[in-house]
């Protein structure tokens, strides 16, 4: 089941170039993670110290596995530190995924026979 996980994070004032640096760190870490797909990093327009991230993972327990890897806590400590307020974690299933799971379904992307 694939999953998307939707970090958010508010940048300090004035700590935005440490702040960028520590990420692309922890995005290279998660890239040699079992299960990552792939991320992408969106600054909001209205507000540049809004900072949120999305990374797809093939499994939810991929995710968990990479959210408690000691390497990621150590850099997640550290850019917690150039924060104003505490990361949010949301973690998301694609709906049609777990539908088609819970009523027996074979996986949508998987070839069915007529």
């Amino acid at each position: 089941m694939l999953v998307k996980v939707i970090i958010k994070r508010n940048v300090r004032e004035g700590k935005e170039k440490h702040f960028f640096s520590l990420l692309k760190n922890l995005r290279f870490n998660a890239m040699h993670q079992k299960g990552y797909i792939s991320g992408e990093t969106l600054i909001c327009a209205e507000n540049t110290n809004r900072v949120v991230v999305i990374s797809k993972w093939e499994s939810l327990e991929d995710w968990s596995n990479w959210k408690i890897d000691i390497k990621r806590r150590e850099i997640d400590a550290r850019l917690g530190e150039l924060q104003d307020n505490p990361t949010i974690y949301e973690p998301y299933v694609f709906s049609k995924y777990k539908a088609a799971a819970e009523q027996g379904f074979p996986p949508p992307l998987q070839k069915q026979r007529l």
